[in-house]
């Protein structure tokens, strides 16, 4: 049988409007977003805020500067401080960059069975809501097998050198150098048999940023 891949919801090379810095853009991208979250039609807000229909339309397409004014009259109709319409135009997008070698040795549940996690990087408070920690992960001949790790979220292996049999809930993956394994964190998972030593791989851990694993 011939395994369709399955489409894509996100296009990975897509780019974002070359306006997205811009003030008028990011201002109307926040206030679409505060009145959806709401859960109020474009009508209604304009009511409320007692503006016309076609400018409350243009301000959330960007495609005109409101005045102060406006702006005050959407932020009480809205219930948010005036501020909170200039968040996405002032707001950071951070990247960690790590040189080969480097990185943070860490304390996991699976540093007691000799498992060595090397932190690659850590980025919080994203505009996504997401926290994604991504890990290299080392097991030597001191190592255990543990495979009842269980946490929040998601996570991703790739696996770099050596092999394993791994285990996610009842099923058993033997992986070896370019394999990959995407899965639900909250099964029990972990390595069932070191197959060949000394072994590493990618972990990258993704879970929502109101959790705590």
């Amino acid at each position: 049988m011939v395994h369709t891949p399955h489409p894509l919801n996100q296009n990975p090379h897509a780019v974002r409007d070359p306006k997205e810095n811009v003030l008028e853009v990011a201002i109307g991208r926040e206030v679409r977003a505060l009145r959806k979250k709401l859960g109020i039609t474009v009508a209604d807000l304009a009511a409320t805020a007692s503006i016309s229909l076609g400018m409350l339309s243009k301000i959330e397409n960007g495609n005109t500067s409101p005045s102060l004014t406006t702006l005050q009259a959407l932020s009480r109709a809205l219930g948010v401080p005036l501020t909170a319409f200039l968040r996405r135009f002032e707001e950071d997008r951070k990247a960690v960059f790590v040189k080969a070698g480097e990185g943070v040795d860490v304390e996991r549940r699976g540093t007691r069975a000799g498992h060595q996690y090397r932190l690659l990087g850590h980025v919080g408070g994203t505009t996504s809501g997401v926290v994604v920690e991504p890990y290299l992960i080392t097991l030597t001949e001191n190592s255990d097998v543990f495979p009842t790790f269980q946490h929040d979220g998601m996570e991703f292996l790739y696996m770099l050198e050596g092999e394993v049999l791994y285990r996610h809930g009842s099923n058993l993956y033997r992986m070896t150098p370019g394999d990959s394994l995407f899965f639900d964190a909250d099964a029990p998972h972990g390595p069932e048999e070191l197959t060949k030593l000394p072994m590493r791989y990618l972990s990258i851990i993704s879970y929502p940023q109101n959790s705590s694993e």
